[in-house]
């Protein structure tokens, strides 16, 4: 993927300068305003691979290591989307800082430990892609759905903190290759069962092939930092290019069996769209693990928390209590059971991760104490030695 180069500019906080089609603002200039008196020079993360990130500046696109890594701490790894500071002349160039971050997207690792695994920071949008050529799978929307509804909390999360402002990210679901659905009326009804699964997230069906319903995602996408999400062979990458307008991403055709695709894209991708506005297109997903997604789980099932008001016992776990308005609505018709299962999972994952990472936390703490209780030890042992 090539990268332009951009010309220098003498002002980082200058409403002219070359970083604002990727997303710099005052809020951002304000920020760097003491890195540049060290004469860092301000950068966005295009790209991260293999140790070594490509840095978008006023003065072109560097490759610098990713040397800002707060030890044992995953979550202050650089990723694409990152705002940093980098020194222009170092050699080798490192990362030297991030600026702290409006907004992550952040699933769980694969592994049985509590850590986390940023995927997008400093988004605005998360754009979930879910394929028509396959059967929709509802819960893996919902599970998609309430990581992106938790991302608002990702800089605090984070602990970054962003000048106590609130930065909403919003999601939206892309139905991709639309074309595959033989009528309208077909279609029309895929478009409002995705609707009752995300209510009042828009849902946008979508064709590379045929162009439908592209120029309104492109109006969509055209402020702000987007981040494609979804499973190998949702089409993202050919979606990415149909933007562009040329292929900078390379794809490669979904099995007919079962919809799924190889990975094509390796690697997270910022690319700055002709029309306005900043896409981040990302590998496909095996799975989405919850991470701290209490918040968000709550906007997804807003139905269900609303019916949860009306129980008789305020800590009603809507299973066989009396008086429980959720069991209600599943009785007479008014909320699917469906639905219920999958809150009743979601909330369970989420509160194992939970319950790790505080196990996590209370052991790390346990680490340290034993650590510097060894050092005074070391320390007075060393000191009576000298006074004898």
């Amino acid at each position: 993927m090539s990268l332009p180069v951009l010309p220098a500019s003498s002002s980082p906080s200058a409403a002219s300068h070359p970083l604002v089609p990727y997303g710099w603002d005052a809020d951002l200039a304000a920020v760097f305003a003491p890195y540049a008196e060290r004469g860092l020079l301000p950068g966005r993360v295009v790209r991260v691979d293999r140790g070594r990130c490509d840095v978008v500046t006023a003065h072109g696109t560097l490759s610098a290591d990713t040397a800002f890594v707060v030890p044992r701490d995953p979550m202050r790894i650089v990723c694409t989307g990152d705002w940093v500071a980098v020194d222009p002349d170092g050699d080798p160039r490192f990362v030297r800082t991030l600026l702290p971050r409006r907004t992550a997207f952040v699933r769980s690792t694969s592994s049985q430990r509590s850590e986390g695994q940023v995927l997008a920071t400093n988004i605005d949008r998360v754009v979930i892609c879910a394929s028509l050529a396959v059967e929709l799978d509802p819960g893996r929307l919902e599970r998609f759905l309430a990581l992106a509804m938790s991302s608002t909390d990702g800089a605090a999360l984070l602990g970054d903190g962003a000048g106590g402002r609130r930065h909403e990210v919003h999601p939206i679901v892309l139905l991709t290759k639309a074309d595959l659905v033989p009528d309208a009326t077909t279609l029309s009804h895929l478009v409002q069962d995705v609707e009752r699964v995300a209510p009042g997230v828009r849902v946008l069906p979508v064709s590379s092939v045929t162009g439908e319903g592209v120029d309104d995602f492109r109006a969509v996408v055209a402020d702000g930092t987007s981040v494609l999400l979804g499973i190998s062979g949702a089409g993202k990458s050919t979606l990415a290019n149909t933007l562009l307008g040329r292929p900078a991403m390379e794809v490669q055709a979904a099995r007919d069996v079962d919809g799924k695709g190889r990975h094509t894209t390796t690697t997270r991708n910022l690319l700055v769209l002709p029309g306005g506005g900043v896409l981040i297109d990302t590998p496909g997903l095996r799975g989405v693990g919850l991470y701290d997604a209490g918040a968000g789980v709550g906007q997804v099932f807003s139905e269900i928390e609303e019916l949860a008001a009306r129980c008789r016992f305020h800590d009603c776990a809507h299973e066989t209590e009396p008086g429980c308005a959720v069991l209600g609505a599943v009785e007479d018709g008014t909320l699917a059971e469906r639905r219920l299962d999958s809150y009743r999972k979601l909330l369970r994952e989420n509160r194992r991760i939970e319950a790790r990472s505080d196990a996590r936390l209370r052991s790390e703490t346990l680490r340290e104490w034993k650590r510097r209780g060894a050092e005074g030890k070391a320390a007075a042992k060393a000191k009576r030695g000298r006074f004898r």
